[in-house]
């Protein structure tokens, strides 16, 4: 078995984030300028992705689109578009720590980082030539590459953002089809580049579309640090505080003002015979659907204690030899889904009703697995199947628009029979983590070792 680290989809981002940048103003009002920097666009959480003009469309040949700031320039507002003062066209002063990189008004953006010419995927690090202290003209001449933004126009009137998808280089001169897509159903067809920087700008969207008002003392909030930090509007320098407690957040570290990512673990449990493993079916997934159980881990909680104790509230089982895999980011909002193998005995009994998210689990054998792995089908998921795993894991309606086209027939829960040459039962593709620990498992390549069964400790 490999020793090196599995690189999963999402991970390895290739942008230099220039952390230390974030507040800087200056350079964060030229970069926009700059020719080579490009946006990545998101509505309602739905990435702009484009394809090619030419019917039929193959969608093989989606990507991420990346407009130019000429082409998003109507959507911005007016400048600065960083540091804004109180009235629209005053840039805050220099000393004004509250307001560095604020945007007040105008359509949310984010710094997502510059990619540099000069690096390789994933080897992009900090470079002593951007550093704060710089000038401003030295460091702008030092950008070698592209800057990317996020921009979130959910909130753009949709006439004037068809104009300005109509007016883009894109379409007027590439000839490419822009439209806004479901993300799980596209992801597949993304390459390495897109899926890390799409990873990164979707759950900065998100975090900066849910989060609205202090947790501290309930004021709004506004965007600062170009787009990585979230300001109590109370400490604006003209906030009218009269008769109101001063809030919390003026002074100290708050978790809450910066983007959090939530720690899950996901587990294959295989059984002493090493010939088994453990899956799972959501009550709200798609038919025939079956995965890795997992899990939040709670406060206090180490990666194993998560493993165990989920798989017991879940399943009823006591694992142990809980080994870890690799880890994966999910923009699904912000997750960073951590891949465990662990050991089981399947013969002892299953128990679903210590929790009441699953609606069976069952051991599988390799052969199974392996027979599902080799069908075209077998870890291929309808449009609808994806809308329907979008809603179970983060609320939003499948039905609302349906996709008949797309839809996949109602089968019996947990039936293991193939009909009509489809696979007796689907699983995650290798772009999802779950997919990988289940795959890498069957074929030999991970996973613990067979041992005698022996009871855990939880």
């Amino acid at each position: 078995m490999s020793t090196e680290p599995y690189v999963n989809n999402f991970s390895g981002n290739p942008l230099n984030r220039l952390a230390w940048l974030r507040t800087s103003q200056p350079f964060l009002n030229a970069i926009v300028h700059a020719p080579a920097t490009r946006w990545l666009v998101f509505r309602d959480g739905q990435p702009l992705i484009q394809t090619s003009g030419e019917a039929p469309v193959n969608p093989s040949k989606h990507s991420l689109a990346r407009l130019t700031t000429r082409d998003v320039r109507p959507l911005l507002g007016p400048e600065p578009f960083f540091s804004q003062g109180q009235r629209e066209g005053q840039l805050a002063p220099a000393d004004e720590k509250k307001l560095e990189a604020a945007r007040l008004r105008g359509t949310p953006i984010v710094f997502l980082g510059l990619h540099e010419s000069q690096t390789t995927f994933a080897a992009a690090l900090p470079s002593s030539d951007f550093s704060a202290k710089t000038d401003l003209q030295t460091l702008t001449s030092n950008v070698q590459g592209s800057a990317y933004f996020s921009l979130d126009v959910t909130d753009v009137d949709s006439a004037e953002l068809d104009n300005v998808l109509a007016s883009s280089v894109a379409t007027t001169q590439e000839g490419l089809k822009l439209t806004f897509s479901e993300p799980r159903a596209v992801m597949s067809t993304l390459d390495a580049f897109e899926a890390a920087i799409f990873a990164e700008a979707r759950s900065m969207i998100d975090w900066n579309a849910r989060n609205k008002y202090c947790p501290s003392c309930g004021s709004s909030v506004f965007s600062s640090w170009a787009g990585w930090k979230l300001t109590c509007s109370s400490l604006l320098p003209w906030a009218d505080n009269a008769g109101k407690k001063p809030c919390p957040t003026a002074t100290g570290l708050h978790n809450f003002a910066h983007p959090r990512t939530d720690a899950v673990v996901i587990m294959a449990v295989i059984d002493q015979t090493g010939d088994k493993v453990l899956l799972g079916r959501n009550k709200k997934w798609p038919p025939k659907f079956w995965s890795c159980m997992s899990g939040f881990i709670e406060p206090g909680e180490s990666f194993e204690d998560a493993v165990q104790r989920e798989m017991w509230e879940e399943a009823g089982v006591k694992v142990f030899d809980v080994r870890y895999h690799s880890s994966q980011p999910w923009p699904y909002p912000s997750t960073i889904m951590v891949g465990m193998y662990a050991t089981a005995n399947s013969d002892e009994p299953l128990r679903t009703d210590l929790d009441n998210e699953l609606d069976e689990a069952r051991w599988f054998t390799r052969e199974e697995l392996l027979a599902v792995l080799s069908h075209t089908d077998g870890t291929n998921l309808s449009r609808q199947d994806h809308k329907q795993l979008s809603a179970a894991a983060e609320g939003s309606n499948p039905h609302a628009k349906p996709d008949e086209a797309n839809a996949q027939p109602k089968a019996a829960v947990g039936t293991r029979t193939a009909s009509n040459d489809g696979p007796a039962f689907k699983i995650p593709p290798r772009t999802a983590i779950g997919g990988v620990i289940i795959s890498e498992w069957a074929y030999g390549r991970a996973g613990p070792q067979p041992v005698s069964p022996k009871t855990a400790n939880l």
